[in-house]
């Protein structure tokens, strides 16, 4: 059975909110991955303000529901001159959330780090910024690749909450359709279809990154 003429007509919307949900995507994983950085340097600082305040966003970040943090977010930004911007609500707040999950996942493969590699890099002049940048964090990242891909695949799962600020990404551009046409199996079934599009390269980049770091 083909696709029906009006859902036909419907897919360069379909596409096009494919394509919001892909920048989404994309936007909110880099602001995720920087986040979590932050976030891990904070928790692991001697400092007790920084630890502190590392702690602090894991914890919000962890501990309220996503769709929680969007709306305060999208009605914050107004008070910032920004209002009117669903998709720089929805990229802060998503990977603000994921950043939080992110941070956690490199705090835990610190412990790959041996002290023998901190006192050798101290001992060739690096402080702990250089050190953590250099000796740590590479290690760290390359440890948690699998993980973090995985994260990202949820972040991309997260995105549907975007059409609650009327972000048109995939899942509200197939209500819309759903709406014109009455064809709700057709239509959710592209929509599913699109978010494979993007998942499965992740899914098989983790299972190949996984199998990788088993062998090695």
């Amino acid at each position: 059975m083909g696709l029906d003429e009006q859902v036909q007509a419907a897919l360069p919307e379909l596409w096009h909110g494919l394509l919001m949900t892909l920048t989404l995507t994309l936007l909110a994983a880099l602001l995720s991955l920087l986040m979590g950085q932050l976030g891990c340097y904070l928790q692991l600082r001697r400092s007790r303000l920084l630890r502190g305040l590392g702690r602090f966003y894991v914890s919000v970040m962890r501990g309220t529901p996503a769709i929680v943090q969007l709306f305060v977010v999208f009605f914050t930004l107004p008070r910032l001159g920004l209002g009117g911007q669903p998709m720089l609500a929805a990229v802060l707040a998503i990977g603000l959330n994921s950043g939080a999950y992110v941070a956690e996942i490199l705090r835990v493969n610190q412990s790959l780090i041996t002290r023998g590699q901190r006192e050798a890099a101290r001992t060739l002049g690096l402080n702990r910024w250089l050190t953590w940048w250099y000796v740590v964090n590479p290690q760290v990242m390359r440890a948690s690749l699998p993980m973090l891909v995985n994260e990202f695949t949820i972040l991309l799962k997260t995105t549907p909450l975007a059409s609650v600020v009327a972000l048109t990404e995939l899942t509200y551009a197939g209500q819309i359709v759903i709406a014109r046409t009455y064809e709700a199996t057709q239509v959710l079934l592209l929509v599913a279809a699109g978010y494979l599009l993007i998942a499965l390269p992740l899914i098989g980049a983790a299972r190949y990154l996984e199998a990788k770091r088993r062998t090695a």
